[in-house]
C-alpha cells in the first residue's frame, strides 16, 4: 500500500477565484465586487463600468509648473480608459517647458494658448477636442482627488444623470480648513444661482463638473465667459435645458494664495453678474 506522504504535492485551488495556491492572486475589481456584493462594493468605491467606456479629462493649466506632472500622474493612475486633454493658458512660469517634456506621451493631448485668456477659454478649447463618452473637468493643482472619478461618473454610467457636480460641502471625507470668507462667498453665489435656476445645488463653483459628451456638445457653441464666470454660465445653461443634475460629495485639499490659488474678489463679482445674466438666456 502506498504511503499518503509519498503522493506528489498537488497545488490546491481556491474555490472562490480558481487560483492555485502557488500562484499570486491578482486583484480584480470585478472579482472583488462579486465577493463583496454590490452594496458593500459601492460603499468602498468599487463600481462597474462598461469596458468600452472612455472618459475625456479636460485640464486647464496656468502657471502650475510645480503640480502639473503630479496631477497628470494621478489622473493616469485612475483605472478607466481615458483621453487626457491639457490646455496651457499662456503660462509664463516654466509650465510650458514641463508640458513640452510630456508631449511625447501618446495618452496626452496638449493645446497651447498664446496668451492668458482664462479658465473659461481653456475649457472651450478642451471641450472642442473631447471625444470620450463622459467629460470631466480637472484643475491642474492638487486640490481635487482624481481617485474619485469612478464615483463621480457612476450616476451617468447608470443612466440616472446627464450632469454630475462634485460638492465640497456635502462630503464626509477630509477637507483642508481654509478661508472663511471664501466659504461664505461660495455659499452665497450657490444660493443666488439656485434662486435663478431653481436647483438645490450645494456647490455651484466646484471644479468637478462631469457631463455626458452630448451635453457638452449642446452647450459649447453658446459658452462665452473666458474666466471663472464659466462656472455659473455652465450651471445656468444645463439647468435651463432641463438636464438631470446630480451631486456627489468629494474630498478637498484647498491651497493658499501663496501656493498659487488664483480666484479673487473680482471673479466673485463677475460670477454674480453671470448668475443673473445667464438666467435669462444664452
Amino acid at each position: 500500500m502506498s504511503n499518503p506522504s509519498d503522493a506528489p504535492d498537488r497545488p490546491s485551488t481556491c474555490p472562490w477565484c480558481g487560483s492555485r495556491d502557488s500562484e499570486p492572486i491578482q486583484p480584480d475589481p470585478e472579482l472583488l465586487r462579486r465577493w463583496l456584493g454590490e452594496p458593500l462594493a459601492r460603499r468602498i468605491g468599487l463600481y462597474h463600468h462598461p469596458p468600452e467606456l472612455r472618459l475625456s479629462v479636460v485640464m486647464p493649466v496656468y502657471n502650475e509648473k510645480n503640480t502639473v506632472e503630479e496631477i497628470v500622474r494621478r489622473v493616469r493612475a485612475v483605472p478607466i480608459p481615458k483621453q487626457i486633454i491639457l490646455v496651457d493658458d499662456g503660462s509664463s512660469d516654466g509650465t510650458r517647458e514641463v508640458l513640452a517634456a510630456l508631449e511625447t506621451s501618446d495618452d496626452l493631448e496638449i493645446h497651447y494658448h498664446d496668451q492668458n485668456r482664462g479658465k473659461g477659454a481653456a475649457l472651450r478649447t478642451g471641450f472642442a477636442a473631447a471625444t470620450g463618452d463622459i467629460v470631466i473637468v480637472q484643475d491642474a493643482d492638487l486640490e481635487y482627488d482624481a481617485n474619485q472619478y469612478p464615483q463621480l461618473i457612476q450616476p451617468i454610467v447608470e443612466g440616472q444623470a446627464d450632469v454630475v457636480y462634485g460638492s465640497r460641502f456635502v462630503s464626509s471625507g477630509p477637507h483642508r480648513v481654509l478661508y472663511y470668507w471664501h466659504y461664505v462667498a461660495n455659499r452665497a453665489l450657490t444660493t443666488l444661482s439656485n434662486m435663478f435656476t431653481d436647483l438645490n445645488l450645494t456647490d455651484m463653483e466646484t471644479c468637478y463638473k462631469v457631463f455626458r459628451r452630448d451635453v457638452v456638445e449642446a452647450i459649447l457653441p453658446t459658452l462665452k465667459q473666458d474666466r471663472f464666470g464659466i462656472e455659473p454660465e455652465m450651471t445656468a445653461k444645463v439647468a435651463r435645458r432641463g438636464y438631470r443634475i446630480y451631486e456627489i460629495g468629494i474630498t478637498y485639499s484647498g491651497r493658499t494664495y501663496e501656493a498659487g490659488k488664483k480666484i479673487g474678489l473680482r471673479d466673485a463679482f463677475k460670477a454674480l453678474w453671470c448668475v443673473v445674466r445667464y438666467s435669462v438666456g444664452d
